[in-house]
């Protein structure tokens, strides 16, 4: 069953035309990945997915429902999460207050309970901090509670946000390149950690990365884009082969010396 199904989905910038007409399939509970060289459109159509930017032409579907025209906050409540390619934690609050922030959409307390401290206030906080210190554990951040975020290392930070994004509980995370600014040790941990994301929770992981082995080697399904459009999919193997994808990348020239390989080792 495909979770996220975009159709014909088009984003202008005046006469910019970022994303054109993008069909991508995310099947449940798979790894799927988002590549392409810078300004292909990547994040834009994160964006589109999200509600931060409103697109033109074509429709987004999560779980066979349009979420097209909806705002942010009410894509998120339909549960899709997301991180940035630039952390953006509250730097100055506890690792354990910005997985409560995450968790505010589901807090059914009004202003008048909050006003009132009444009972269902109280026990809204308790649970709301009881499931933050079980994403911190989760995250392997289970002493960094009361932690400033900003003194955090900066692998550490990269896997609080996740835990800020997983206590919207989310059916869909979508990680906007999860492993820049990571040296090797820290590339192969989050690699593992996005797998026991997938397994242990059961959501749907759609990434972002410039990592190719990384990406090659976690992803069940690739897209590939390049100024907008779709250029490539399929699995690994085959879009390590693909010509227009290493034209993308390195060149014309490039693509036509791997061929001239091809043959020579055929």
């Amino acid at each position: 069953m495909d979770i996220l199904k975009s159709t014909k989905v088009t984003k202008r910038f005046g006469g910019l035309v970022a994303v054109k007409n993008l069909d991508i399939d995310v099947r449940s509970q798979t790894i799927s990945s988002i590549i392409g060289p810078n300004g292909a459109g990547k994040t834009t159509f994160f964006n589109c997915i999200t509600g931060y930017y409103p697109f033109e032409e074509g429709d987004i579907q999560l779980a066979g429902l349009s979420i097209k025209g909806l705002s942010p906050d009410k894509i998120a409540r339909q549960g899709i999460s997301r991180t940035y390619q630039n952390i953006r934690l509250f730097a100055s609050m506890t690792a354990l207050e910005n997985i409560l922030v995450g968790e505010h959409q589901h807090l059914r307390a009004n202003v008048f309970d909050a006003a009132l401290r009444t009972p269902r206030f109280w026990q809204e906080e308790k649970a709301a901090v009881q499931e933050a210190r079980r994403l911190l554990y989760f995250v392997g951040l289970k002493d960094a509670g009361d932690l400033p975020a900003h003194n955090l290392p900066y692998g550490a930070q990269r896997r609080l946000e996740i835990a800020r994004a997983l206590a919207s509980k989310p059916r869909l995370l979508m990680l906007d390149e999860p492993t820049a600014g990571m040296n090797p040790q820290e590339t192969m941990e989050m690699t593992c950690f996005i797998r026991q994301l997938r397994d242990d929770l059961g959501i749907t992981i759609l990434l972002i990365e410039h990592d190719m082995r990384l990406v090659m080697e976690i992803s069940e399904w690739i897209t590939v884009l390049d100024y907008g459009e779709k250029i490539a999919e399929g699995k690994s193997q085959e879009i390590q082969k693909n010509r227009r994808v290493i034209e993308a990348y390195l060149g014309r020239g490039a693509a036509g010396e791997q061929k001239e390989q091809t043959y020579a080792a055929s």
